[in-house]
């Protein structure tokens, strides 16, 4: 009988993977998604002309901000997610509204599926967290019909997003070795290079997400009720009141910085769609 075990590199993925699936199980997500970033989805679907009959797959979808609208459409939609604990309350809020969908666990930098699966292969600030960028990406090509739309929606460095990491960053755990910075989704050059001459046809926009708070501690004050690594790092420094206080006051500054006297912020992000290679 043969024994099987796992290389270290492949153990250490393993807990890395587990982590992060824990991490986006913190807080309330869904409430991001539901209140704060719901057009995000649906400008993503729309980009990517999803219709009716086609095989959809949402990589990385979270509770379904982009795979619900898609379903909407009348599409054969899969929304795979790292995180179950996102996919049930997905499934939740699915049937509440009488929309059938496949809810799939699996790893963006491991897609559970055959090559060649899909028409659309789609992911709203979502495969932007696998820490592996080639591997992700490597991943929305492989599961890509010849002529399929991969459409892509990410936070930009320079954008709200994107500097809400790097006020968090020095709070923080060390991202682990090989692991990549979320935002360079949001950087052009950096998406041509991951797909390559594989992708045809690519258009990369930066929009502008229209987002509301009526005041710079409201939105701090959600973020820590509601999104995982903002919870994840408050936990980390939870025994040093003073860096606590810091990150309070720098995430209401950030805020501060970019709302405007009615409340309005804009949360940049970059609007990637291509088609692979036949």
């Amino acid at each position: 009988m043969t024994t099987h075990t796992q290389t270290p590199a492949a153990t250490a993925d393993a807990e890395l993977k587990a982590r992060h699936a824990a991490l986006w199980a913190l807080g309330d997500y869904a409430a991001v998604a539901r209140e704060v970033i719901p057009e995000l989805g649906r400008v993503l679907v729309d980009a990517c002309h999803v219709t009716a009959g086609q095989d959809v797959l949402d990589v990385a979808a979270g509770t379904g901000n982009a795979a619900i609208p898609a379903a909407r459409t009348g599409a054969h939609v899969v929304a795979c997610d790292l995180s179950p604990a996102l996919l049930d309350v997905g499934r939740q809020v699915a049937d509440e509204a009488g929309i059938r969908l496949e809810w799939k666990q699996g790893d963006a930098e491991a897609l559970p599926f055959a090559d060649a699966s899909f028409d659309v292969v789609m992911s709203s600030v979502g495969v932007m967290f696998a820490p592996h960028h080639e591997a992700a990406a490597d991943e929305l090509v492989r599961v890509a019909r010849p002529g399929a739309t991969i459409g892509l929606a990410s936070w930009t460095p320079d954008g709200f997003i994107g500097r809400l990491f790097a006020v968090m960053k020095p709070y923080a755990a060390s991202p682990p070795p090989g692991a990549q910075p979320p935002p360079l989704w949001g950087d052009e050059a950096h998406v041509r290079d991951l797909l390559g001459d594989r992708v045809v046809d690519l258009t990369a926009e930066t929009r502008v997400l229209p987002v509301h708070f009526d005041r710079p501690e409201a939105f701090r004050d959600f973020f820590k009720r509601t999104y995982g690594p903002t919870i994840a790092t408050y936990r980390g420094i939870s025994d040093d009141t003073d860096k606590v206080a810091a990150l309070d006051a720098a995430l209401a500054d950030l805020a501060r910085d970019h709302l405007d006297g009615a409340g309005q912020m804009g949360w940049e992000y970059l609007l990637v769609t291509g088609h692979r290679w036949a």
